[in-house]
């Protein structure tokens, strides 16, 4: 039993900007494997392939706050993030969707669907993970959470992605820099 208690206190004391840190260290990869999941050909599969992606980036990240995980409740706040507030209109839902179906047209349709479905997958699944980090280092759980309430957090992060795309940096080197996150 000796040798487990040196693991667990090696593990278990990190501060709350380590936490943060790690948090958007995940949230940046899974993003890129959510692009390289909307490279897949087949109409759909692509769509089907990114909500996983999303739905294991929020396991892990709610690994890293300590806040119990249903995959039954993390795919119904998924698809209630991506469907009504990512938006903010419908464009964004359509256009994925769009670029999903369109890759079912030879040729012209696959490279548009190639072209657009990893940036917007990159995109949502950034904003998601910026949403939970903010949500689990203010003390929610899968539970409380309510997307009305990130609404102006999400435009915040849309533009911070805008942003970081434009400039071709990887990170920003805090997840929520101004953006009020606290322990």
């Amino acid at each position: 039993m000796s040798t487990q208690e040196p693991i667990e206190s090696a593990t278990a004391p990190r501060t709350d900007a380590q936490r943060d840190e790690e948090a958007s260290q995940l949230v940046d990869r899974f993003s890129l494997w959510s692009g390289a999941a909307g490279l897949i050909p087949i109409p759909l599969v692509d769509i089907a392939t990114v909500a996983g992606v999303q739905l294991q980036m929020m396991r892990r990240l709610s690994e890293i706050y300590g806040v119990p995980f249903s995959d039954n409740r993390g795919k119904s706040i998924i698809a209630s993030l991506a469907g009504s507030i990512l938006p903010a209109s419908t464009a964004t839902s359509t256009a994925i969707t769009f670029s999903s179906l369109v890759k079912g047209v030879p040729v012209v349709g696959t490279t548009i669907g190639a072209l657009t479905m990893p940036a917007l997958s990159v995109g949502a699944t950034y904003i998601i993970g910026k949403v939970f980090i903010q949500h689990f280092a203010s003390g929610g759980t899968l539970l409380d959470f309510n997307p009305p309430d990130y609404r102006e957090f999400i435009k915040v992060q849309k533009e911070r992605f805008a942003n970081r795309s434009k400039s071709g940096s990887p990170t920003n080197g805090s997840p929520t820099t101004g953006a009020g996150v606290g322990g």
